[in-house]
């Protein structure tokens, strides 16, 4: 009977070892200020998951700035799909043969279930007087911004600067005059979001941040509410939050069917709802009117309206000998 017994305990564990490790495992890799998100997502989606199909699967997530992602990924991490802040990040992606081609057009709104939009936060009760963009460029105010060569996060801050400018009338000289005071005023150039909230909050640098509308709700959560004020600009931009599955490693690992899943799931109502009550902005309207106290009316601009599309801006401004070199130079006041 022991015998018996011993034998049914082993062949229940070995049932449960094989099931364990029969269960897909998928690696969402992601931009930094996302990470509370989809952890609540992939919570979500792991229940749908099972509930729809009968089967287990785990979610593994990777954060940093969305950039420097995008080069581990070309470089050979095994991501079954990438979630970014610029579509740059996943062209480049295409462009080295990891994701498809057309991959804007594989989901709806050009493959960017949520949007988000570049804001300030400010010391606590706001003590500099932070309004608008050009109370950045005052003598005295210390900004604190990621570098736009890094992450995804920086490129938006300083294109929404770049933009408020021409949306004002300005030319693109005195739109250039502009940034270049405004990152006279940054005493450090992050290396991505969650970077550049920490040297804000724990650290202590500088007066105000410039980041993404979904970074608000995350720091109240992990710092407590009430460490430092959110001060909505009057302009700002319009910024897209795509996703693909990466080809390269779905046909290695089988996973292909799964990584479409989880990424068709971002679009269902509850997504669209996790995505409200962490800030970023859902493409449902109906989910969206439904929080339209989250998310405060203020004028935003495309990219491509005033810059093209992010892939002429990359060239025009971030890559190597461009504007943002022409502007930035590290130390200088």
């Amino acid at each position: 009977m022991t015998f018996l017994k011993t034998k049914t305990i082993l062949g229940a564990l070995l049932v449960a070892a094989s099931t364990a490790s029969s269960a897909q495992t998928l690696l969402n890799v992601s931009y930094d200020v996302a990470r509370e998100f989809y952890k609540d997502y992939n919570t979500a989606f792991v229940a749908h998951y099972k509930k729809t199909t009968g089967k287990d699967i785990k979610i593994d997530q990777s954060h940093a700035g969305s950039s420097a992602q995008a080069r581990a990924v070309a470089d050979g991490l095994d991501a079954d799909v990438v979630t970014m802040n610029t579509t740059t990040d996943i062209e480049f992606l295409a462009n080295a043969g990891v994701v498809a081609k057309d991959w804007a057009k594989r989901f709806p709104n050009n493959a960017s279930p949520t949007t988000s939009t570049m804001l300030f936060l400010t010391r606590n009760g706001n003590p500099k007087g932070i309004k608008d963009w050009d109370d950045l460029i005052k003598p005295g105010v210390q900004v604190v911004v990621v570098n736009p060569k890094t992450g995804g996060n920086g490129r938006y801050a300083y294109l929404a600067a770049w933009g408020y400018v021409k949306k004002k009338g300005g030319s693109d000289a005195q739109a250039a005059e502009f940034v270049g005071k405004l990152f006279k005023n940054v005493p450090i150039l992050a290396r991505g979001g969650r970077d550049a909230t920490t040297a804000f909050l724990q650290r202590n640098i500088g007066d105000v941040l410039i980041t993404f509308e979904s970074e608000v709700v995350s720091i109240d959560r992990e710092f407590g509410a009430g460490k430092a004020t959110a001060v909505y600009p009057s302009i700002s931009v319009l910024a897209e939050n795509p996703v693909a599955v990466v080809e390269r490693t779905v046909a290695k690992k089988g996973t292909g069917e799964l990584a479409k899943a989880y990424l068709d799931y971002l679009y269902s109502d509850e997504a669209q709802e996790i995505a409200a009550r962490h800030a970023m902005r859902p493409r449902s309207e109906a989910v969206l009117k439904k929080n339209a106290a989250t998310f405060k009316p203020l004028q935003l601009f495309t990219v491509q309206e005033l810059f093209g599309s992010l892939s002429d801006a990359q060239k025009v401004h971030f890559n190597d000998g461009g504007q943002f070199d022409k502007l930035y130079t590290p130390g200088a006041k």
